[in-house]
Formats: C-alpha cells, structure tokens, sequence
C-alpha cells in the first residue's frame, strides 16, 4: 500500500489561513519539533500560514521550543491554553494585546476534546464556578482583546444547579506525537513519556472533517504492530511526518533524547535524598507534610510543594507510603520539576491525560499541595495572573476544586524575606517586600466561598502561620514559636483574619535539625 508516510512540508501544506490547529503536549513531552518548526520557518518566509487559532491544554513549551515556535501575532490571532508559564513569548503577546487570548482550564479542555469527539456541543462541569472562568467574573477572556469578543464560556443550570459549560472549538488540523507508525497510520507510544490526550484530539478533529498529523520516530509495514499497543488507530490518521534527527526534534522530555525509566521499561534505583537545609521553604514543607495521612492519594503542584513535599516525605521515612500523582496520567514514583513537570520516575501506572482529571474531577485525591501567589481574607487564592502578565491556571482549579483537603503552600511575604532560627524560635531578620495576603488579587483562581459551600477543608501554611478556612474566612490556628501575632504577621498583612479560640504554636519540631520523627504520629492515623 502507498502508506501515510509524507514529509514535513507536506504535512504543512494542509494548514491554511485561518484555520483552527490544535496540539497536544505537557511541558515538553508530546512536543512537535520538526512540525512546528516547519511552521514557523514557512511563516517566516511567506507570512503563510497566518491568522491561525491555537487550541492546546497543557503548558506545551520548555521557554525554548514547542508553542514558542509559533509565538508571532501575524501567525496566530487568537489562542486557547490553560497555561503559559513556561512559554515566555505567549505572555508577552497576550499581555501586550497582540493576540486574542482566552484561558480555560486544563481538566476540562481535555474532557471538551473528548465530548467533540463524540458529537456534543461541548463539556459541561462545576469546575471554574466562583473563579476567573466564571462568565460572571472574567469567563477565561485574560486580555483585552479577548474582552472585545465572547466568552467560551457559558453559566448554564441542570437540575436546579449552576455550572459552567465549555463550548466546542471546532478543529480543522491537529498535530500529534507518537513513538512509532505503520503503513495504515496506525500509531504506538512505547517510547513516549505520556500518552496525554492524543487519542481524543486526533477524535476530535475527525468528528470536524480536519486533518490529523502525526509526528513519530519509526516507520513500518502495516500488520507488524501489536494490535494492543495502538494508542491511536489509523482511522483517525491522515498524515505521517517521520523525524530526520530524533535527538533535536523528538526528544522524550526537555532533558533527555530517551530514558527507559519514564516509560516504566527500566526501574531507577532510588536513593534516598539528601536532607535538605533547614530554611523558610522547608519549614513550610514540613508542616504541609503534617497534613498526610497513610495511602494518601496526593497531588502535588509547582514550587514549594513540588520542590519540599517529597524530599520532607523521604526524609520522615514516609514517602513509600503515600501515593503521589500527577495532572498528566502518571500515577506512584516520583514527579519530577522545573521544565520535566508532569513525568514520574518509576511510575506505577500512565493512564491518558482526560482520565487522570476525571479521577480529579471526581473527588479521587485526598489532599492536593499548591502553592499561592495572592490570598485575600476570603481565602480566595491567585496563582495565574502576575501583576499584568497572566501565566494561566493549567489544572490548579480542576484540582482545587475537587480534592478533599487543600494546602496552599507559600512564604508568608516575597521579595527578600529573610528568617533564621534562634535557640528553636523562628526570627524574621529581614521581611519581604511583597505582602501575599492581600484585600485585592489580581484574578481568582480559588474561590474561597466555593470551597466553604462545598465542605472543602482548606489549609494556608506559611513558615510563621498556619491558617484555615472557615465561614467568616481566614482563621489563625497555629503560629510558630518566636513569633508576634501583632508584629509578625497582622502588620504584614492587608486582609484581615480571626484568630482561633484554640490558637496553637506550630509543632517544635518544624524548627529543629534533623528529623522531625513525625513517622509515629503519621501511621497513628492508620490506628484511628
């Protein structure tokens, strides 16, 4: 047979003016290269392709590569993410108004490529009520000249409740990844870190009569595949690219070509790590790991949590007895950071990306760790817009929304906060510049009365407090020894709190060197 087998430019061919392209990929891994650059070359050259619409739900770039390739306002007109964090050249064509941007979150534009793919409208969900989606407030439109346009976004009600609905985008050419194709287009993932939300996008393009592109590594005769290792069929494939240079163009991960350990083929030896230095940031970690409990189904955010939830975890003995996940189907193991976010060493189990969020979605996690940027007195949490510069909520509300129990994880000011501990007192030497607890926040990610209607508990720690949510909002329930309620904390604060009639000093423990020996204490939850 002729095969589906084309080269880049092509592939590229198919792409016209003003067309609706869709990609899928997590920070890195999914990632394109030899597609988007070709894209981006063509531009370049002729300012052709132009006036596209960009459609994709995760974070897809290193700061180098992925949608950074496609960041020209002639090329794209409007986008359609969850997160650009990492993308440096999106938040300035958004902040600048030079693009239409509008942002969703990460949970659900996966679940609306799936519900595409299966004829409806849209997707319908509570995730979003009370925070910037919420056509009330902004409707995901982050910037100006989204404002000038419609939401995505309706308020709907079934059965006498609120919730959002996320209206289909329709798709005329989607790009995909996958390891290997055959002749019929049929596609493997067996060198693939994640297997993401392939399958529903490339559905989700053949429900609009558009084209789907796969970029792979290897190329073979039709019937050599194992049938059960076919991530995507060929019926739902037009289009084959086989990469020239794997190393630059189809990398496993921003770090590394290929490691065996992320596919789950090879298990690494896991030493355990080495204890880290007694600062601000790991007394806000061990008291978040106060919050675990046995089995623990865990997720796990950027920043503090990422960086001090499992090392504190490792260091209490504790660690192989929670259960760590993350947002992109990786289940167990170990979650990595910075540009790899969203692989696991070691992994249990990789399931598809729509359905790791309707395990979320769905109540599955038991305490979510995320970090804050902005809290206001309501207990109303910004962790997507940065003064005038929107970096996107990715899965954050999803997640939020959804877990039983959630702790923000933060410092208490930023901007040049120095402590040192004193004879097992916390000492502020040098506050930060930047008050986090604030009357104003620059967007709402997490909606403090959502929470409270949905009897979510709800933790705040920072390295001189702990707060909880309740009716009237944030309420102090522990300070850490040496600190001055009056001095310390309400002086730099702009909101206001209530203070606990069982006001507690945080554990000693937090402030020692060497172990906290909270083991004992964590397995007494099993006993109870």
């Amino acid at each position: 047979m002729k095969g589906k087998k084309v080269a880049v430019s092509e592939a590229v061919d198919v792409i016209k003016n003003g067309d609706t392209l869709a990609l899928c990929g997590f920070t890195l891994m999914g990632a394109c290269e030899e597609v988007l650059t070709e894209i981006e070359t063509r531009y370049l050259e002729s300012e052709n392709p132009k006036n596209l619409t960009l459609l994709h739900a995760a974070g897809h770039s290193d700061r180098e590569n992925g949608i950074e390739h496609l960041a020209y306002p002639g090329l794209v007109k409007r986008i359609i993410g969850s997160h650009w964090g990492l993308s440096p050249s999106w938040i300035d064509l958004i902040t600048e108004n030079k693009v239409e941007a509008h942002c969703l979150s990460q949970g659900q534009l996966t679940h609306l490529f799936r519900d595409m793919a299966g004829g409806k409208p849209g997707t319908y969900s509570k995730v979003g009520l009370g925070t910037f989606l919420d056509p009330r407030l902004e409707g995901g439109r982050i910037n100006d000249k989204a404002k000038e346009n419609d939401s995505l976004v309706d308020l709907i009600e079934i059965k006498g409740e609120e919730y959002l609905f996320y209206n289909q985008v329709p798709i005329d050419v989607c790009v995909i990844r996958g390891t290997t194709a055959d002749e019929f287009g049929n596609i493997t993932m067996e060198e693939e870190a994640l297997k993401l939300e392939a399958l529903s996008l490339a559905q989700a393009t053949k429900r609009f009569n558009g084209t789907v592109i796969v970029q792979v590594k290897n190329y073979v005769k039709r019937g050599t595949l194992s049938s059960k290792q076919v991530v995507v069929p060929g019926t739902c494939v037009d289009h084959v690219v086989v990469v020239e240079d794997h190393v630059k163009t189809h990398r496993q991960t921003s770090s590394t070509p290929f490691d065996p350990v992320y596919t789950g083929e090879a298990k690494a030896p896991i030493s355990a790590f080495e204890p880290l230095p007694l600062n601000v940031r790991k007394i806000v970690g061990r008291r978040a790991v106060r919050e675990l409990f046995p089995e623990a189904v865990v997720n796990l955010g950027t920043g503090i949590p990422g960086d001090m939830v499992g090392p504190v975890s490792s260091e209490e003995g504790i660690l192989e007895h929670i259960n760590l996940t993350v947002e992109s189907g990786a289940i167990g193991g170990i979650p990595m950071g910075g540009t790899d976010f969203g692989i696991t060493k070691n992994a249990d189990a990789i399931i598809e990306h729509p359905y790791q969020f309707d395990y979320y979605t769905g109540r599955g996690v038991d305490i979510t760790y995320m970090g804050g940027a902005e809290i206001d007195g309501e207990g109303n949490v910004n962790v997507s817009r940065f003064g005038t510069k929107t970096t996107g909520c990715g899965g954050f509300i999803d997640i939020t929304q959804n877990a039983h129990k959630v702790v923000f994880c933060s410092t208490f000011t930023a901007g040049g906060l120095k402590a040192e501990i004193e004879k097992g007192k916390l000492v502020i030497k040098q506050e930060g510049k930047v008050k986090k607890f604030t009357n104003t926040l620059g967007q709402i990610t997490f909606s403090g009365k959502y929470a409270q209607e949905n009897n979510q508990e709800v933790v705040y720690v920072t390295e001189r407090a702990v707060f909880t949510l309740g009716a009237q909002g944030l309420i102090l329930a522990e300070v850490a020894p040496g600190i001055d309620i009056e001095k310390d904390i309400r002086a730099n604060m702009d909101c206001d709190f209530i203070v606990s009639d069982n006001l507690k000093q945080m554990d000693p423990s937090i402030f020692q060197e060497g172990e906290m020996m909270f083991k004992e204490e964590f397995f007494k939850y099993s006993e109870e």
